[in-house]
């Protein structure tokens, strides 16, 4: 009975985002926010909570952020990752400063206390990866002079959450700065052994993921990003650091194909990733908190949008991809929700986690569409202003 049950409701959930799918392309907007509304609807506290499927579609879930991050690691080379980075090391920094200052700030000012701040400011700090490479994809950014900016600000926002959760765990946990160095030294540790693969031994992981089959090379590409994303997680590194790498790993033609192969699947688990963060949301916790969460995001928002703005005018980019690269910052998600899991398992402030899931909500749902809007209001504001 637990087996139908589980079917029905899978295929009742994926016949949903199918039809929502449609209306969003029928409006001509991203079906991301439709997914997290969806996802509100019939999680925990919502008009109908699913119950056999929740334990399946979490690991869905956290296929599609791999998924996504893999097929945005095939775009690039390792030897330009490593040039990008190095050109956006000023980048990195104002995004910390500019984006981790607002939740520090918050936490400090209503007296939760330092640890709640170094949560606080992690959750306002990093944007998710897997809602923004989703924007890329849907508006066709991929291709575009800023999208190099964009990727190497959330590939170091990555990096910085590799070193940031080993210490906050151990700071929540109160084993001491022995504990967070040991903890600090695997993951910095993990990151340089595989991006040391990937860029000195790129082709010899190409030949062993290579086949003339279709099929045999699904199944080795697919196993063997997942497979290193789960290493990576095990030695607390980021899965989606470790995606990505495997995906830079690949080049060429291999990617190529990769790319096409993955496709669908990284589409249909990407979607099931949205639903999924809102069926984890309840919504009744959210009233207390929604008016601090609104002025958190507002702020989030303008800060998410200068430090894209001022990164891609360093690198010589125009007006209007400047825009595109702050309108592209701006969505929280994944790891948010992780920093705030964290926090709330330790038992740290208990606002923490419905602030946080407020704060997501509010712009995983608004990013995609300010994305959207960018570029017609910034013509308009060209056409107003004449010269």
């Amino acid at each position: 009975m637990h087996g139908s049950l589980l079917l029905v409701e899978f295929g009742a959930v994926l016949l949903g985002l199918g039809l929502l799918g449609a209306l969003a392309i029928r409006f001509q907007i991203s079906p991301i926010p439709l997914y997290l509304l969806a996802g509100l609807a019939f999680g925990q506290g919502g008009l109908l909570p699913l119950g056999a499927t929740e334990e399946f579609i979490a690991t869905g879930a956290e296929i599609g952020v791999i998924l996504l991050l893999f097929t945005l690691g095939l775009e690039y080379t390792a030897p330009e990752l490593v040039g990008t980075l190095r050109t956006s090391a000023f980048g990195g920094l104002v995004d910390l400063v500019l984006n981790a200052a607002p939740g520090v700030l918050v936490a400090l000012l209503l007296g939760w206390g330092p640890v709640a701040a170094l949560v606080l400011g992690g959750v306002t700090y990093v944007t998710s990866s897997g809602i923004a490479a989703k924007v890329l994809s849907d508006l066709d950014w991929i291709g575009n002079r800023e999208t190099p900016v964009v990727l190497s600000l959330l590939v170091m926002e990555d990096l910085a959450m590799a070193l940031y959760l080993p210490i906050l765990t151990a700071v929540l946990a109160g084993t001491g700065l022995i504990g967070g160095s040991v903890a600090l030294a695997v993951a910095a540790g993990t990151v340089a052994v595989v991006l040391f693969v990937a860029l000195r031994f790129g082709r010899a992981v190409e030949a062993f993921v290579d086949s003339p089959s279709q099929e045999v090379l699904l199944l080795k590409v697919l196993g063997l990003t997942v497979l290193v994303a789960g290493i990576a997680q095990s030695l607390q590194v980021s899965a989606a650091v470790g995606a990505f790498l495997v995906g830079i790993a690949l080049s060429g033609p291999l990617a190529h194909n990769a790319r096409e192969l993955l496709s669908p699947l990284r589409d249909l688990f990407a979607a099931v990733f949205f639903v999924f963060f809102g069926l984890s949301t309840n919504p009744a916790d959210l009233p207390p908190v929604i008016g601090l969460a609104l002025l958190l995001a507002a702020v989030g928002m303008g800060t998410k949008f200068a430090t894209g703005w001022l990164a891609a005018r360093r690198a010589g980019i125009g007006r209007s991809g400047r825009a595109r690269a702050g309108a592209a910052l701006i969505p929280r998600g994944e790891f948010n929700i992780v920093i705030a899991g964290l926090a709330v398992a330790a038992g740290a402030h208990a606002s923490l986690g419905p602030l946080a899931a407020a704060y997501v909500l509010i712009l995983a749902i608004v990013a995609p569409l300010a994305a959207r809007v960018v570029e017609p209001l910034l013509y308009r504001h060209r056409q107003a202003v004449p010269g």
